[in-house]
C-alpha cells in the first residue's frame, strides 16, 4: 500500500538550492537538447527523402505540435508559481495526483532512458573519429563523466553546458561558412520521391528532435521566477531551434544529391568548412542532451516521491546538503546504466517518444479543460486561444499513431494501469484545480 506523505516532513538542505534565471535554467538546456544528434546525423536524410519543401513541411509540422505544447506550458506557468517536478507538477496540480502520477512515472523512466539514447548518439560520433575504440567502453566512460557532473550539482552541469553551447555555435559557423552557402551545386530537389519510405515514415524519424522542450521545465522548482523563466525560455528556444532547422534544410538541399543525402548520415561534417568543429559539435550536443536528461529525471522522481506516488518516497525525496536530489539521481543513473548494458534501445526508443507525447497531450488537455470551464483560479496573464491546446492534443495523438500504433496502445495501457493503482490508494484529501 502506498502512503501519501507530508512534504513538510522532509529534511531541508543545509544550503538553499541554487536558483536559475531564464537563460541558464530554461533556454540553454532546452535549446541544447533540441539541437542534438538528429540535427547533425539525420537532417540530410530527411531532405534527401522528402526534398527541400517536403523536408520543411516535416520540420514545421513537428515544430507546430511542440509549439502548441510550449504555448500551453507558458499559459500554465504564468497562472501560478510552479513547484518541483516540472510537467508532473503542472498536471497533478490541475487534474489531480492520480493523473499526474500516471503520466509522471512513465515520463521519469523515459527521461532517464533518453540519457542512454543520447550516450549512444555520442558513441556514434566518437567512433567516427576513433573507429578502433570499444563501443561499450565509450558508453561507460561517457556515462561516468555525465554522472559525476550531475552528482556534483545542476549548477556545475549548467556551467559545463556553456562550453557545449560554444562548440555548437562554432559547428554551425563551420557549416554555414562553407562554400555551399553561396554556391549552387545544381542538385536542388523541391519534392522528394521518398524511396523505401513515405512522408510519415520520415516524420517519425525526425519528430523526436523536437521533444526536448521539457529540459528547462524540469527545473521548475529551482527557478528564480518560474512564471517568467519558463514561458520566455521555452518559447525562445523553440523559435531559435526552428530557424536553425529551416536554414539547415535549405543548406543540405544544396550540399549533395538526394541519393547521397539518404546514404551519407555525416553529410554535415563532410561538407562543412572545418570538419573537426562539426564533429565536436555533435559530441557536445549528445553529451549535453544526456546530461540534461540525467539532471531532469531525478527532479521528476523526487516530486513523485514527495507525493507518495512511488514506494520508499520518504528516502528518495530527501535532498543533499547542497539541495541536490542525489538519492533520486542514483536511481536514475541505475536505469541509465542498465539501459547501456542492454546495448540496443531500438526496441524501446519509440516507447520513450510516445511517453513524451502522452505528457504533451495531457499538458494541452490541462489548458483545454481549464479554459473551457472558465475557472476563477485559472487566469493566466499569457492566454492562448482554445484552438492551440486542441491542436496540441490532436497533433500528439496523430504523431503517436504515425510513429507506432501498437506501442501507442501499450503506452496508454501502462498509463491507465498506473492511474487505476493510484485511485485505489487511500489518501488524504488534496486540493486541485479541476
Amino acid at each position: 500500500m502506498i502512503r501519501f506523505l507530508n512534504p513538510l516532513s522532509f529534511n531541508s538542505p543545509t544550503y538553499p538550492p541554487k536558483k536559475y534565471d531564464t537563460f541558464e535554467g530554461v533556454f540553454k538546456p532546452t535549446l541544447l537538447t533540441i539541437l542534438g544528434a538528429i540535427m547533425y546525423l539525420r537532417i540530410g536524410w530527411v531532405v534527401g527523402n522528402a526534398g527541400l519543401f517536403g523536408g520543411l513541411a516535416i520540420v514545421l509540422l513537428s515544430v507546430s505540435i511542440t509549439l502548441a505544447t510550449g504555448l500551453s506550458i507558458a499559459s500554465i506557468a504564468t497562472n501560478t508559481r510552479m513547484g518541483e517536478g516540472g510537467p508532473y507538477a503542472m498536471i497533478s496540480k490541475s487534474l489531480g495526483l492520480e493523473i499526474g502520477g500516471s503520466v509522471g512515472l512513465p515520463l521519469f523512466v523515459s527521461q532517464a532512458l533518453a540519457a542512454a539514447m543520447y550516450i549512444f548518439g555520442f558513441r556514434e560520433g566518437w567512433l567516427f573519429l576513433f573507429r578502433d575504440h570499444s563501443p561499450l567502453v565509450i558508453d561507460l566512460v561517457a556515462f561516468l563523466f555525465i554522472f559525476i557532473i550531475a552528482y556534483i550539482s545542476a549548477y556545475f552541469a549548467f556551467r559545463v553546458q556553456y562550453l557545449v553551447l560554444i562548440l555548437i555555435i562554432l559547428s554551425l559557423i563551420s557549416i554555414f561558412s562553407s562554400s555551399i552557402t553561396w554556391e549552387t551545386t545544381g542538385t536542388w530537389q523541391d519534392w522528394g520521391d521518398f524511396p523505401n519510405t513515405n512522408f510519415w515514415g520520415v516524420f517519425a524519424v525526425f519528430f523526436p528532435a523536437t521533444t526536448g522542450i521539457m529540459s528547462g521545465v524540469n527545473m521548475s522548482g529551482e527557478l528564480k521566477n518560474s512564471r517568467k523563466n519558463i514561458p520566455i525560455g521555452t518559447l525562445s528556444a523553440i523559435g531559435l531551434s526552428t530557424i536553425v532547422y529551416i536554414i539547415l534544410c535549405w543548406w543540405v538541399a544544396r550540399a549533395a544529391s538526394p541519393q547521397e543525402l539518404i546514404n551519407n548520415y555525416t553529410i554535415l561534417i563532410e561538407k562543412s568548412r572545418w570538419q573537426p568543429l562539426v564533429l565536436m559539435g555533435l559530441l557536445a550536443a549528445t553529451f549535453s542532451a544526456s546530461l540534461s536528461s540525467l539532471v531532469g529525471a531525478p527532479r521528476i522522481l523526487m516530486a513523485l516521491a514527495k507525493d507518495g506516488v512511488i514506494p520508499w518516497g520518504n528516502s528518495l525525496a530527501k535532498l543533499s546538503k547542497n539541495g541536490e536530489p542525489r538519492r533520486a539521481l542514483l536511481v536514475s543513473a541505475t536505469l541509465v546504466l542498465l539501459a547501456l548494458l542492454l546495448r540496443d534501445l531500438n526496441a524501446i526508443a519509440p516507447l520513450i517518444t510516445l511517453f513524451f507525447l502522452l505528457t504533451y497531450a495531457t499538458i494541452n488537455l490541462v489548458v483545454l479543460v481549464e479554459s473551457s470551464l472558465s475557472l476563477m483560479n485559472f487566469r493566466p496573464p499569457f492566454r492562448v486561444l482554445i484552438i492551440v491546446p486542441l491542436y496540441g492534443i490532436i497533433g500528439c495523438v496523430l504523431a503517436m499513431l504515425v510513429i507506432r500504433p501498437f506501442l501507442s496502445l501499450v503506452a496508454i495501457t501502462i498509463v491507465f494501469g498506473i492511474y487505476l493503482q493510484l485511485v485505489s490508494v487511500p489518501k488524504e484529501k488534496r486540493s486541485t484545480d479541476v
